[in-house]
């Protein structure tokens, strides 16, 4: 909208600076032929003899300077002259108007292009000079007024026009100070326009460059969830598979009944990792939310392991229990089950309490052991290829909007706190 005004603006001071460059151009020349042709016809009423033969002489001379004017207007040389083709003009004009009052057609000129050939201090005295001849002109006797009537009107009439000239110079100033301002602004919003289309071209530039980072960001945000996915389901089905295939192993010649039960934990858990690998690649809930809700599938996870390491534990639910977005079950039961996982791999503990709690507008899942404890603050960084255990939890939360906080101390056991937003089922 903007770029249209100033538009709709430079063509209209394109065509009125158009239309006035004709006019300086052709005008004078329709002026003073006008001028001619009247005062030709009425030469045998007001001019005299000598007046006649002066303005014949005059106009060619006029003519002759117009044209040497035309000519060398525009040249670089031109504007030196300028001033001198006004002062000279005026005084053919001046003269010209002595011998017949209609010559003061001519002389009107100087009203229009004082301005623009002379400078500002003696463009008002080009006006004023204009003035004379034109209240000369119309004072009734022509030059010089022959009685006290024509003088007093000769002078009421150079007050008259001085005033105008004034007058009309003053709004001239405040014209050509509004049109600079004008075409100031115009340039401005050119500008801001030109910087305005280089910032949308840079724009354009940066959206790509960002859909670019977007879509490694996707990619690399789905390497790390089906990395850690792999880690929680496989990984740890597969490690929970040979830690009973060692007690199988051990205790097959010795108690064959008791080998016969780890091989069926051994086979359990290698279906439900292949099942939780197939629904890992296709970014499904974990199968122990495929038809119970979080508390459920969380006491049955718990329930399990305590069964298959020997710790005793216990899982709690606090507060009123809701649906949950699958997003949110499947981030806290993985955290969960690494939680569960570092336990026996890690704490030596005796007793672990799992607790659920549905808190207003966000869940959160304690995981507490009576085990040996750690110092937090020495663990390694989490680098995403090196283990999903802390640094994973805390990455699944995370990509939850949630946070998890461990706090260990060595003999004192270890507490897990994961918090996530309410996310309600769709």
């Amino acid at each position: 909208m903007g770029t249209g005004r100033t538009g709709r603006s430079t063509a209209a001071v394109t065509t009125a600076e158009q239309g006035w460059e004709q006019f300086f151009r052709y005008g004078p020349y329709g002026l003073l032929g006008l001028a001619t042709v009247v005062s030709a016809m009425s030469a045998d009423l007001i001019m005299s003899r000598t007046g006649t033969y002066v303005a014949g002489a005059l106009v060619p001379v006029a003519l002759m300077l117009q044209l040497w004017w035309s000519r060398i207007r525009h040249r670089p040389a031109g504007r030196s002259w300028a001033s001198v083709y006004f002062v000279v003009r005026t005084v053919l004009a001046f003269v010209l108007t002595w011998t017949n009052p209609f010559f003061s057609m001519f002389a009107l000129l100087g009203y229009f292009d004082a301005a623009r050939l002379l400078s500002r201090r003696t463009a008002r005295v080009g006006m004023l000079a204009t003035a004379v001849t034109m209240a000369g002109s119309q004072c009734g006797s022509g030059f010089p007024p022959d009685t006290l009537m024509n003088w007093t009107a000769f002078g009421i009439l150079l007050a008259l026009h001085s005033t105008l000239v004034l007058v009309f110079a003053q709004l001239d100033t405040r014209q050509a100070e509004q049109a600079r301002t004008q075409l100031d602004t115009i340039d401005e919003l050119e500008s801001a326009n030109a910087r305005l289309e280089q910032a949308l071209a840079e724009n354009a530039g940066l959206h790509a460059q960002l859909l670019v980072q977007a879509r490694e960001a996707g990619v690399a945000d789905e390497r790390s969830r089906l990395a850690a996915e792999i880690h929680d389901t496989i990984a740890q089905g597969l490690a929970g598979i040979i830690a009973q295939l060692q007690v199988v192993t051990s205790t097959n010649e010795s108690d064959p009944a008791l080998a016969r039960v780890h091989l069926d934990r051994a086979a359990a858990l290698a279906r439900h990792s292949l099942g939780e690998a197939r629904r890992s690649v296709s970014n499904l809930v974990p199968a122990a939310l495929a038809h119970d809700d979080l508390p459920e599938a969380l006491g049955k996870t718990v329930a399990s392991w305590a069964e298959r390491t020997g710790v005793r534990a216990e899982c709690t639910v606090t507060g009123t229990a809701e649906p949950l977005h699958d997003e949110v079950g499947a981030t806290l039961l993985r955290i969960a089950e690494e939680a569960l996982a570092n336990v026996g791999r890690h704490s030596r503990a005796t007793r672990v309490g799992v607790t659920l709690s549905f808190m207003g507008d966000e869940v959160t899942l304690d995981v507490r052991d009576d085990g040996c404890g750690f110092d937090p603050v020495a663990l390694p960084p989490y680098r995403g290829s090196d283990g999903f255990g802390l640094g994973g939890m805390r990455a699944r939360a995370e990509r939850m909007a949630g946070t998890v906080v461990v706090e260990s101390e060595p003999g004192n056991g270890a507490a897990v706190c994961a918090r996530v937003p309410l996310v309600p089922q769709r």
